[in-house]
């Protein structure tokens, strides 16, 4: 038996709380009777709560494009051919298709681009609106002047498939996708990337390289942009990505320009 559990623990102290210290994870909830004691009962409808505000949170691409003034580059709106959250959420095949507006928006824009980079609400606007912008900048001062970077899209109602007709439009080798992941009980503004080389309508998950749990409490925004820069560099070198392109990031020798 190991001296952790010859310790005594002091009355009235418990012996959880120096784990939950390190994790979001709900452990050691106790039990009062049948049920959770009632802290940690309204600790779990308070959670429930946040995760259904940001599925449903309106996405306000005002807010981020303020947050990457500075930047030179050319931000354009897109929007799904969903037209509303409800039908977004009801209707996942919509969400990956853009509308007759955004089609026409984007081909004004078309070109030959290494990269495009696409901002999206997903199935949390909160994660878009508080870490999206952040990683983008940190991104771009990784890749430094070897890259043409198509203009930047805004997108609303989106799946990660719409980021797939946005590069196509665009005359992008390759997109990266900011869009905010679905929630959960511990984590309601998680913001993922995905990398697709040679976006076009059909692309697979199998086609994609995914950088996820992008938060300051989870994988942080300047991680991120340090592994997702790799990833570009390694996209572009051997022109694909998916289940092909392996993620050696941990290697400092191997991340170049």
């Amino acid at each position: 038996m190991s001296n952790l559990t010859n310790k005594k623990i002091p009355s009235g102290l418990d012996p959880w709380n120096t784990l939950r210290a390190h994790t979001d994870a709900r452990i050691g909830l106790g039990r009062v009777g049948d049920g959770l004691p009632t802290e940690r009962l309204l600790e779990f409808q308070m959670a429930h709560a946040r995760a259904r505000d940001s599925v449903h949170m309106a996405f306000e691409p005002g807010c981020v494009r303020n947050q990457l003034d500075g930047l030179d580059q050319t931000i354009l709106d897109v929007h799904s051919a969903a037209p509303d959250r409800p039908t977004y959420l009801q209707r996942p095949d919509l969400g990956r298709s853009l509308d007759e507006d955004s089609v026409a928006a984007l081909g004004k824009h078309a070109g030959d681009y290494d990269v495009a980079f696409i901002l999206a609400d997903g199935l949390s606007a909160r994660a878009t609106h508080d870490h999206a912008a952040n990683t983008l900048k940190l991104i771009l001062d990784h890749l430094g002047e070897s890259w043409s970077v198509a203009p930047i899209t805004l997108a609303t109602q989106s799946r990660v498939g719409l980021g797939d007709e946005i590069g196509a439009a665009l005359g992008a080798k390759l997109t990266v996708m900011l869009i905010g992941e679905r929630p959960g009980l511990s984590s309601a503004d998680s913001l993922g990337c995905y990398l697709t080389w040679g976006p076009r309508r059909g692309r697979s998950n199998a086609d994609r390289n995914c950088v996820s749990n992008i938060r300051p409490a989870g994988l942080t925004p300047e991680k991120a942009a340090k592994k997702i820069a790799y990833l570009m560099v390694e996209s572009r070198k051997m022109g694909l990505s998916g289940v092909a392109l392996k993620d050696n990031s941990s290697n400092p020798e191997l991340i170049e320009g």
